[in-house]
């Protein structure tokens, strides 16, 4: 596979000359500052597509990759993208003020190549860390190239390889002279609904990668979810997987409408090209994560938002993490066992109706976390906004949000979506049904955390008088911690002394 190495800038393809139409923006939308090229360093899976849909959009895009394979196969045969032999090629390449988009994996990468590029880095320089970095990270990072005269930007992309590659989900955070130069490109390429690109700056430095972080957890719990529903359906309810496709089909053309959802059905459907067994048959029930989920976890205990589906659906992997010890249990205790017999036809409702109240919950929880999160750092977080550029381009795109963007434009009080008129209706017809399964699963013995969590949840945020009074006069009796009084303020001892 031959390389076309950078020479001369007219070895590029050819810049259209009005940006703005090609791309579709605004007409008053600010174009980028300079001929409209960027750099591309981290030429993977994500990075490789998000250069050829910013060709597509008649970007001039510079490659590199320290991985020679990599490099070769982004930047071979008739490949729009140019590639850089090394950094500072690549950034010789282009004009000044120069866009550098970084897709390495998070972590000490990023940091490995900011030090790389430091050098050749020029007041006016915008450098985008589209990867899945940690926000406080992302902070630092910012913090540190602003003293040098330079833009960071943290920005979250979702919606993988094909989205990256024909429309993705762009959350930023950063400057606004920065989301301004490198916006009329980004939002080019982002997704559309509805004639909006999914594409927005939600805020200062470290906002763009935390809304990521949080639509991750959101990811996790709801996958998790749909996973809970298969195995329900499979190994407790007898279906096999044509015909759950077949149900969650249908599901998928109502309030569940969902990317996950369609996937799931199209999973469903595969055959094994070397079996000619069902797919999921022949895959180890083993999950792996990059550690996005965790991170969201994490972050709702250390805000102390209640996220138990979050935590659920990080807890879930952990567990299918131990295979050997799983089937070790099992050999002693084979579970799960059918379901008691009932009508399908209900069972099946009931089923539909308990995802659809997880997935509330799930959205209500990570809409909590965002609250917090901006409360903590006073972003100044566009709740509705994230919720509509949600509709198009990521992985969690659901018909659900719709009405979380419309509940977030007319303002969330301290009950949260929970205390939306919407959300409120819909709980109050669908958790009698998410009651039900939780208490087959149990009788089953099949595990379903996500969804006692979600009704767990649910229930204790409906609850007026929780557990937690003999709570704290245990944590009193033993360590003095103090309790709180219903009819006088202050803290007290159980023996009535004050705290």
């Amino acid at each position: 596979m031959s390389i076309q190495l950078i020479g001369t800038r007219a070895s590029f393809c050819p810049l259209a000359r009005d940006l703005s139409t090609l791309c579709q923006v605004p007409q008053d939308a600010p174009l980028m500052t300079g001929s409209g090229e960027v750099g591309v360093i981290g030429l993977g899976v994500m990075g490789r597509a998000l250069g050829l849909n910013l060709a597509d959009h008649g970007c001039r895009v510079v490659g590199f990759d320290q991985n020679a394979k990599r490099l070769a196969t982004a930047t071979g045969g008739d490949s729009p993208i140019a590639a850089a032999a090394e950094i500072e090629q690549l950034m010789a390449a282009l004009e000044a003020p120069r866009v550098v988009l970084l897709l390495v994996p998070a972590g000490a990468p990023v940091d490995q190549v900011l030090d790389l590029l430091g050098p050749n880095l020029a007041a006016g320089d915008v450098v985008v860390d589209a990867g899945n970095s940690h926000y406080r990270d992302t902070q630092r990072r910012a913090q540190t190239l602003r003293a040098q005269g330079t833009t960071f930007l943290g920005v979250g992309v979702s919606g993988g390889e094909a989205g990256a590659r024909h429309g993705p989900c762009i959350m930023a955070g950063g400057a606004r002279s920065g989301w301004h130069q490198v916006e009329p490109l980004l939002g080019a390429v982002a997704a559309r609904v509805g004639g909006r690109r999914c594409a927005a700056l939600l805020g200062p430095d470290g906002a763009g990668h935390f809304t990521k972080m949080v639509h991750n957890g959101i990811e996790y719990a709801d996958m998790q979810l749909i996973s809970e529903i298969h195995h329900l359906l499979r190994h407790t309810a007898g279906l096999d997987d044509r015909a759950i496709a077949a149900l969650l089909s249908s599901w998928n053309e109502g309030e569940l409408q969902s990317y996950l959802l369609e996937i799931s059905v199209d999973i469903l459907r595969m055959l094994d090209a070397h079996t000619g067994q069902p797919m999921l048959d022949v895959i180890v029930d083993v999950a792996g994560h990059k550690g996005t989920g965790r991170w969201a976890a994490a972050e709702a205990i250390e805000l102390g938002v209640p996220a138990p589906n979050l935590l659920a659906a990080v807890g879930a992997r952990a567990v299918s993490a131990h295979p050997s010890a799983r089937m070790a249990l099992a050999k002693r205790d084979q579970r799960p066992s059918p379901f008691p017999e009932q009508a399908p036809a209900r069972l099946h409702t009931d089923l539909e109706s308990a995802l659809l109240v997880g997935r509330l919950a799930s959205f209500a929880q990570g809409f909590e976390l965002l609250r917090a999160g901006d409360a903590r750092h006073a972003w100044g977080l566009p709740l509705s906004e994230i919720a509509a550029i949600w509709q198009g381009g990521c992985i969690i795109r659901a018909k659900v949000l719709e009405t979380i963007a419309a509940a977030c434009a007319e303002g969330l009080d301290e009950r949260g979506l929970l205390g939306h008129p919407a959300f409120a209706q819909q709980l109050a017809d669908h958790l009698p049904a998410l009651r039900r399964t939780v208490a087959l699963a149990a009788a089953a013995g099949a595990p379903a955390p996500c969804l006692a969590s979600s009704l767990a949840w649910v229930d204790g945020m409906h609850t007026a008088a929780s557990s937690t009074t003999l709570l704290q006069a245990q944590r009193d009796y033993f360590g003095g911690h103090g309790i709180e009084r219903v009819d006088r303020e202050g803290r007290f001892h159980l023996d009535g002394s004050e705290a």
